[in-house]
């Protein structure tokens, strides 16, 4: 009787903690959270019980982009973000609104923004709870997801892989798979084709550079993890839209088994690359991996570290996934807004042309060459700053 006893107050004390829990997060801590920001003159949008002003966002930005648009221009941010066109008119250069329980911040003042990622404030800024639980799939706590400390750590392991020696190394790689890219898309143009898909092209070409320039793999192997990261991006970008009651993500439904089968299927395929590499090396009977990223991250797994920082095989993988994916998607993206915007005026097509013709007389332009193109790199210059804007948010 009294272990019966004991038991049920075990389990009423926890029952009383998951609810108290529960209250707090979803209840409690907005609350005060808004109160808060009130008393600061910082206004905005009244979020609703669980989801906050995710079913307003979603409104918005289906009724933006119902239609298709005109004219091409750059004037893209009230049909991508009219939810920060709308609710900057309604409540000043800052306001919040919410993702499910989490606020978000939004400043439009240089200033401000200047000061809040200033030193003083790094453990203030950087990816939230929720940004982190719906991408830890997809890249894990990589680069892109880390904070603080480690955000700093990983990003001075992997930087040297990022150098300007270190890229201009990889220069005759970057040439030959664009000739290959090339000549691909000459022979569909050749066989009657009249209309392509250039941002194909331009993920195809990005994806074998880094395929074979940080993790000395070829195309057709990348292309897998690449198809397989797409396909695991697509179903987390799902979780920001859908109802996310406490505990939903351990539940085994068919949404979150697709999500671990294509992670198992992603990491399993890294391992093998991974494993490639340390047998190359037991091979040769050599301590190094190599100076490509990918040997640079597996010679970190070996180091020893007295800080609590433990670069294991899973933020190695975590890492290469971050690069694998993010580091060709943005490139590849960018080219593709580039020639988009080359298209639309033709006379910097001519302009580009005869500069490097005069530059480089014929040749493949080196990396020498690259600050003498000024022409070309105004262009570039103008499709970085004409790209439409990426929020970056702060938690609480």
């Amino acid at each position: 009787m009294i272990l019966l006893l004991g038991l049920l107050v075990i389990l009423l004390c926890f029952f009383l903690r998951v609810t108290y829990k529960t209250i707090s997060c979803y209840w409690l801590t907005p609350r005060r959270i808004k109160k808060v920001m009130q008393k600061q003159g910082v206004h905005g949008p009244k979020p609703r019980l669980l989801v906050g002003n995710l079913i307003d966002v979603a409104s918005l930005v289906s009724m933006a982009t119902a239609k298709d648009m005109d004219s091409i221009h750059h004037d893209i941010v009230s049909r991508l973000l009219p939810h920060y066109v709308l609710w900057s008119k309604q409540y000043g250069k800052r306001f919040i609104y919410w993702v499910g329980n989490e606020p978000r911040i939004c400043l439009t003042e240089t200033d401000v923004i200047k000061e809040l990622l200033s030193s003083k404030y790094t453990n203030l800024c950087g990816k939230s709870w929720l940004q982190q639980q719906n991408s830890k799939h997809f890249i894990g706590r990589g680069l892109l997801m880390a904070n603080g400390q480690d955000w700093y750590r990983q990003r001075h392991i992997v930087a040297p892989a990022f150098m300007a020696d270190k890229l201009k190394s990889h220069v005759g790689y970057m040439v030959e798979c664009t000739k290959q890219m090339l000549q691909s898309l000459k022979s569909k143009v050749e066989s009657g084709t009249t209309e392509v898909e250039i941002g194909d092209y331009m993920s195809q070409l990005t994806a074998d550079i880094i395929s074979r320039t940080e993790f000395d793999s070829s195309y057709e192997k990348g292309k897998r993890i690449f198809d397989l990261l797409t396909s695991l991006q697509n179903l987390c970008a799902q979780s920001s839209r859908r109802l996310c009651l406490p505990g939903s993500r351990f539940f085994p439904s068919k949404y979150n088994r697709e999500i671990k089968a294509l992670k198992m299927e992603v990491e399993r395929l890294l391992m093998e690359i991974i494993q490639s590499k340390k047998d190359c090396a037991e091979i040769s009977r050599s301590t190094s991996y190599g100076n490509d990223l990918l040997g640079m991250l597996l010679a970190e797994t070996q180091k020893k570290r007295a800080n609590g920082f433990n670069f294991n095989l899973q933020l190695l993988m975590d890492e290469c996934k971050t690069f694998f994916f993010a580091g060709h998607e943005t490139t590849a993206l960018l080219l593709t807004w580039t020639i988009m915007l080359l298209a639309i005026n033709p006379s910097w097509q001519d302009k580009i042309r005869a500069e490097l013709s005069q530059v480089c007389n014929g040749e493949t332009p080196s990396p020498e060459q690259l600050s003498k193109l000024t022409v070309l790199n105004m262009v570039i210059n103008e499709s970085l700053r004409s790209v439409g804007p990426i929020p970056t948010f702060c938690p609480n």
